[in-house]
């Protein structure tokens, strides 16, 4: 038998056709090769090398800077907050105050329920914020308004720190106290609660049967410049602010009435014929009449053109006065004076648009309030400049007439009415203020003598005894005033009724003006009417006002 070769027995790629050497078929086992073991065993060291570089790393050189950051992350400083401060009225009634509501970290704002009318004096907070996981990102209340922002200083406090303890289930456990909160003060404004309630009612009332698209209201002590009433009309809820729910506030937004308008301090408004009793003090001044000298009013002013005589200017009074001297121009009202006064006419020479500015400015107009906390308002004194930038054209003696009867481009605040009506009554310019014993701020009027401040006060009392101010004629308290019907627009269908002064008028203790915002042209009833119902509230209800 002859030999057998290996290959006769076994079948491998090269005897057996479609042999598979990819699945191993064939193949002789041999043993890993020395390079192979060590490539992996080099591949292995490395990560070792790595891992415990790392570990080295984090536990060695940033051990404490992590454990730190781990600790953090289990125990969070929450912050203890502070109870905010309370506000009351003059009298100590509480306006705003505190109260714990169980699931929630911070104090809720509490109102009175005497609010109405009060919201623009006190104004609203926003809460402290949580995100998502229950944390919170805000930490303060943010005031948004009123005296919660104006005095917030003094109202916030200073909140502490608490540990919250956050296990890896995520719930938390109350930890100790780091710091206690600092609580707030209490801030007593000068505002009397009940009287802004009532002047809110009578303004309210009048504005809806009358259909006024708005008003104002405020009474002042001329010594200290402390509001005793400061009411807008329309008011809104503050109440309802507190959450910013967002359809309250579109609401608010849309509402053609604007209840966020601060009219007392943020709205301008044409002021008519209350700006007469500073156009009297400039003319005395600048001695373009005495206190004797008498103007005729026949009802109108015919002022002739010289490029076209048969179409003279005609300036209009709003009823034939006659001969007036200047305390009977203040209790009628007269226009005719008043525009001759301002521009002059023939042989009567007028103080001129530069003094009728200087005037106007002594007495506060064209300037904001000296505390912050009521806006920066300038009103508009028009003037040449002023039409010039507006209107790119030249100032004119009918813009004149106009302005020294407070129409044309006038625009004034009530408040800048009120401090300035409270001028005439002590001869010195008080800042008005919101806060019960604030620091008083008094200034002289320079240039203006107390002879001509005391002709202007017996002008406006004259009004009041048997002018256009009778409405205010009453017995047992003596007040003087001045009213104003300011025409608006072109079409002049609409008007605002003011009414200023100040009593009693022997010795002022109050200054008042009161704003009716746009109402029919043919409507009578306007500013006297809410001071005169106003006035009979005190003497019924708070005589003390009046002693």
């Amino acid at each position: 038998m002859g030999e057998i070769s290996p290959e006769d027995i076994l079948l491998d790629s090269h005897n057996l056709p479609n042999f598979d050497i990819n699945q191993c078929e064939g193949r002789i086992v041999r043993p890993v090769s020395m390079f192979a073991i060590s490539t992996l065993t080099i591949f292995f060291v490395l990560i070792g090398v790595v891992f415990a570089g790392r570990v080295y790393f984090l536990q060695v050189v940033h051990g404490s800077d992590y454990k730190e950051i781990s600790e953090n992350n289990r125990l969070r400083h929450q912050p203890l907050f502070s109870e905010r401060g309370t506000i009351t009225d003059r009298n100590g009634e509480l306006l705003i105050w505190n109260k714990n509501v169980p699931e929630q970290e911070f104090s809720a704002r509490q109102y009175t329920e005497n609010i109405v009318g009060l919201s623009h004096v006190l104004g609203y907070v926003k809460y402290p914020q949580k995100d998502s996981k229950g944390f919170f990102y805000s930490f303060e209340y943010e005031p948004k308004a009123g005296a919660e922002l104006f005095f917030d200083e003094k109202l916030s406090g200073v909140n502490g720190v608490k540990i919250v303890e956050t296990d890896a289930k995520g719930d938390r456990k109350e930890g100790g106290i780091i710091s206690n909160p600092i609580h707030g003060e209490k801030v007593q404004l000068s505002i009397d609660a009940d009287l802004q309630k009532k002047m809110y009612e009578i303004i309210a009332g009048l504005a809806e049967d009358k259909g006024f698209k708005g008003g104002a209201g405020m009474m002042m002590d001329v010594e200290t410049g402390e509001l005793i009433v400061a009411v807008n009309y329309p008011d809104y809820d503050a109440k309802a602010l507190l959450y910013g729910d967002s359809e309250i506030i579109n609401t608010l937004n849309n509402d053609p009435k604007n209840p966020f308008l601060n009219r007392i301090s943020s709205g301008l408004f044409t002021p008519g014929s209350i700006v007469k009793p500073f156009m009297a003090i400039g003319a005395l001044e600048e001695g373009v009449i005495t206190p004797f000298t008498e103007i005729v009013s026949t009802g109108k002013l015919v002022v002739p053109n010289r490029y076209n005589p048969d179409l003279p200017s005609i300036f209009t009074d709003w009823k034939v006065h006659g001969s007036v001297n200047v305390r009977g121009a203040l209790a009628v009202s007269s226009n005719i004076f008043f525009y001759q006064i301002g521009g002059g006419f023939g042989a009567q020479k007028g103080i001129g648009i530069d003094n009728i500015n200087k005037y106007m400015e002594l007495f506060g107009f064209g300037s904001p309030l000296e505390r912050d906390y009521f806006g920066d308002e300038n009103g508009v004194i028009p003037n040449p400049q002023w039409k010039q930038k507006n209107f790119d054209d030249d100032w004119r003696l009918g813009d004149t007439y106009f302005t020294a009867i407070g129409q044309y481009g006038f625009q004034v605040t009530p408040l800048q009415a009120l401090r300035a009506v409270s001028g005439i009554a002590t001869g010195k310019l008080v800042e008005p203020t919101l806060l019960q014993g604030d620091t008083l701020i008094k200034k002289d009027i320079p240039g203006v003598t107390e002879a001509n401040l005391q002709i202007v006060r017996e002008g406006m009392r004259q009004g009041v005894v048997d002018g256009i101010v009778k409405g205010l004629n009453i017995d047992s308290l003596h007040v003087a005033a001045k009213t104003g019907t300011a025409e608006l627009g072109i079409s002049k269908a609409n008007v605002n009724s003011w009414t200023m002064g100040f009593f009693p008028y022997e010795k002022p203790k109050y200054a008042f003006v009161v704003l009716m915002q746009e109402g029919d042209i043919n409507n009578l009833i306007g500013g006297v009417y809410v001071s005169r119902n106003f006035i009979d509230y005190l003497r019924m209800h708070r005589p003390e006002y009046l002693d």
